[in-house]
């Protein structure tokens, strides 16, 4: 439990440090990772955006509708499937990844720099094997 609860508040400590920056403005977290895995993925169903975030469908299309309000990503519906919409960034998309990536990863250097290269390559590995699917 003690474990469990210091991964919690480390977690949270780093994020709050991080979002202190505040380096992705008028984007929330879930839509800075979805625009952030189509600029490096590409054109992505918005199930498969779902499962990459970690949330709802629900909410992935609120995400997916903020997105494209501000015309960063297009939606369009599956020439093979129509029950499928595939969610496309567009260049202001492309524009806006490119101009806050660089002072977000800035600031998760900081935040990580405290741990050695070999302690966060350690933590990566830790992290990664805690949060491996146990049912795939």
């Amino acid at each position: 439990m003690d474990t469990y609860v210091k991964l919690l508040r480390a977690s949270q400590s780093v994020k709050a440090r991080v979002d202190g920056h505040n380096c992705v403005p008028d984007l929330s977290e879930s839509q800075f990772g979805a625009l952030e895995a189509l600029y490096h993925v590409g054109p992505l169903p918005q199930k498969t955006i779902g499962k990459k975030l970690l949330i709802s469908k629900s909410n992935v299309v609120g995400i997916v509708d903020a997105l494209e309000a501000c015309d960063f990503v297009q939606r369009q519906r599956d020439a093979d499937d129509r029950r499928v919409i595939n969610v496309t960034i567009q260049q202001a998309g492309r524009d806006y990844i490119e101009a806050t990536m660089p002072i977000f990863a800035d600031a998760v250097l900081e935040e990580m720099k405290v741990l050695s290269a070999e302690e966060q390559s350690e933590l990566s590995r830790l992290l990664r094997k805690l949060g491996r699917d146990r049912d795939a």
